[in-house]
């Protein structure tokens, strides 16, 4: 899904193009400061993440999940030279985020990067069982717009930013969401805003970051050894 939103395609207007780029970074330096060398990212589109992840050697494998063809044939062909070769770094998985992927599982980190808003809500309890409860990445690191911030791009009540999205949240409803789904599947969760930050409205991107807690044998090991 990146490169669908108003900010990724507005490249008359530097400020929306600014923003894409400052969420970008945010999640790079995201899973670049947790260590991550297996990173996944679901809803890759037309790969503008996977293009700043090739370029640093700590990520060791990087796979672009993205269900658009359209889409995969634009990465591909994009990062081709990234592809060849038996120690090929980047793959990518045609498929969607919506359902068990066996082979992606325990990944050091994922990015959902202006993804959830593409989807039904109804579907959402099938996102947070693929990505949360089947693929268990250590970190997942999520972004998503703030309805509270759309005034200030001119828009009207209701309206989102993007015809394809099929909602936009306010701050509140966000962190119940994220905390719901960190409460549910051992993660923890902290939250963040990209871009110019407004006094009453927030920040126009808000992120959650969701932390994969120990297993509980893990933690009994942990707690053994130091006794």
């Amino acid at each position: 899904m990146i490169g669908r939103s108003l900010f990724a395609s507005s490249a008359d207007d530097p400020d929306t193009v600014s923003l894409h780029q400052a969420r970008l970074d945010h999640v790079f330096q995201c899973m670049k400061q947790a260590g991550a060398r297996r990173v996944l990212d679901l809803g890759c589109g037309s790969g503008a993440l996977l293009a700043r992840l090739v370029h640093e050697p700590q990520f060791e494998q990087i796979i672009g999940l993205e269900v658009s063809g359209e889409s995969l044939i634009e990465a591909r062909d994009a990062l081709t030279a990234w592809q060849r070769g038996p120690q090929a770094r980047l793959r990518f998985v045609r498929g969607s985020y919506l359902e068990n992927h066996d082979a992606l599982a325990d990944f050091d980190a994922a990015a959902m990067v202006e993804t959830i808003e593409h989807i039904k809500p109804e579907r959402l309890s099938r996102l947070e069982s693929a990505v949360f409860g089947g693929m268990r990445p250590r970190l997942v690191c999520v972004t998503t717009p703030n309805r509270e911030y759309n005034p200030l791009f001119n828009l009207w009540p209701g309206q989102h930013r993007e015809p394809s999205h099929e909602f936009e949240w306010d701050r509140c409803r966000f962190r119940r969401w994220a905390t719901g789904v960190a409460r549910r599947n051992g993660y923890r969760v902290t939250f963040d805003g990209i871009g110019d930050w407004h006094p009453e409205l927030g920040h126009p991107t808000q992120s959650a970051t969701f932390a994969r807690r120990q297993r509980e044998s893990d933690s009994n090991a942990s707690v053994a050894s130091a006794g």
